[in-house]
Formats: C-alpha cells, structure tokens, sequence
C-alpha cells in the first residue's frame, strides 16, 4: 500500500473504538477524506494537537481498495485555530462551515476554491475580524462557487433593479414589490451591498465595515435561506447557531 499525502484541513474526529478516533478530512485537492487514527485517544499519542477540529495539517495515509476509511499514519501541524473556539458562538460558527463542506461535497470531491476560502477565513477569524461579518462572507462564497447564489439585484420579472424585495420561492432570483407573489420572504437593500462588498474585499479587509449588525441578520437571514432551499433541511449548527442568537 503507498503512502498517500495531502494538505488538509479537520473538519471532525469522533471516537471510534477504545482508543481510536473518526477522521474527516477537507483536503485541499482531493475533497473529502475519512479515516481512521490509530491510538489517537491513547495519552502521548503520536498525533498531539494536530487532530483538533480545524487544524490545517499535512495528512499522511494509507489507502485500500473498495474501503472507504483510509488509515492515518501521521499529521503534521501546519496552523492551529484552536484558540478561537473558545468563544461557543464562535465554535459553533466553524462548525456551521463543517457542516456545509461535508454537507455539499461528496468524497473525494475536490474544490480548492472552498478550501481556500474555509482557510481564508479561518485566518481573518485568527486576526481579529469580525466573527459575524466573516460568516456571511463565507455564506456569500460558498453559494457562489456551488452556483447557488442568485442575482438579487434586478427583478426577475421585469429586470428592474431592486433595492428591497422578495425571495423567489425557488430561491433563483428576487422580486420587485410590484412584480412579488404573496407569501415570500423578504430581502433588504443590505444584501445586494453586501454581496457588492463581498466581491471587492478580501476577508482580511481593514476597512471601516459599512454594516450594523441587524444588516448583518438581514443579510444573514437571506443567505441562510438560500441554503437550507437547496440542502432541503436546516445544517444543526445553524439551529445551535440561532439559538445563541435569541438566548
């Protein structure tokens, strides 16, 4: 069996067995990996901290045919994002994004583009930036790199620009007032300037942010749906998430 190598980012570990720990990978080039850690639960395993739930490592493993665990020999720590979680909304927030990644992608599905914008994104968190503002950014991209994000800008009805409207019920554009069905959700002139925002900034951008946060929520609120439309349920961080939002 060769050795297999990849840069990758730890989505989960979960125990397995006795002294065993479920892997699940997002590697930079070859998606979705899962396997299993051999003694990674064991006190001075070979591991150290290099398993933690968003870790970036350089994953070493063994592959077998018509298998789908691979074997993790050894990790070697490339960046650690651990000291961010402290904070549970935080934590929680991280693992909204684990979710979606595992949630979208089938194995072995590789998506650079995702990988390094969960990345990117980690390190503008590990910077200081603003927890909220990065989560919609994220929601921004990922919906635009699965070709899920629709343009919100202009009626798809009539094409006129829309600052306010509603969510088309199939999540595939906007509504002006005139033109919008009874019984969709509305959308605020905030997110098409947040979508505006996204696509000129980068997450490590210093500039004053031009949103407060109830923009943040509306924009939040508007993505989300997108989302959970198209993964036809909603992710369980995302419920933790909201429940932290009203508690």
């Amino acid at each position: 069996m060769p050795l297999e190598q990849a840069e990758a980012i730890v989505l989960y570990t979960r125990p397995m067995a006795d002294q065993d720990k479920l892997v699940t990978l997002f590697c930079r080039d070859r998606g979705l990996v899962r396997g299993v850690a051999k003694g990674a639960r064991k006190f001075g395993n070979r591991f150290g901290s290099s398993l933690e739930p968003l870790s970036v490592v350089r994953v070493f493993y063994y592959e077998k045919e018509r298998r789908d665990l691979v074997t993790i020999s050894n990790c070697d720590l490339l960046e650690s994002f651990f000291e961010i979680q402290h904070s549970p909304d935080t934590a929680f927030t991280l693992a909204y994004f684990a979710e979606l990644i595992e949630e979208f992608f089938p194995a072995r599905s590789g998506e650079e583009k995702v990988f390094r914008l969960l990345r990117s994104v980690l390190q503008a968190l590990k910077e200081g930036g603003d927890r909220d503002t990065l989560a919609r950014y994220f929601e921004v991209w990922f919906l635009q790199i699965n070709g899920l994000l629709p343009d919100l800008s202009r009626c798809r009805k009539c094409r006129k620009p829309v600052e306010s409207g509603r969510l088309a019920a199939k999540m595939d554009g906007v509504y002006c007032p005139d033109c919008a069905p009874e019984g969709l959700e509305e959308t605020r002139g905030e997110v098409v300037r947040f979508l505006d925002w996204a696509r000129r900034n980068s997450p490590q951008a210093e500039t004053p942010l031009p949103f407060s946060g109830e923009e943040l929520r509306a924009v939040g609120r508007a993505l989300q749906a997108i989302i959970v439309y198209h993964l036809e349920k909603e992710p369980k961080s995302l419920a933790l998430l909201k429940k932290s939002w009203t508690g």
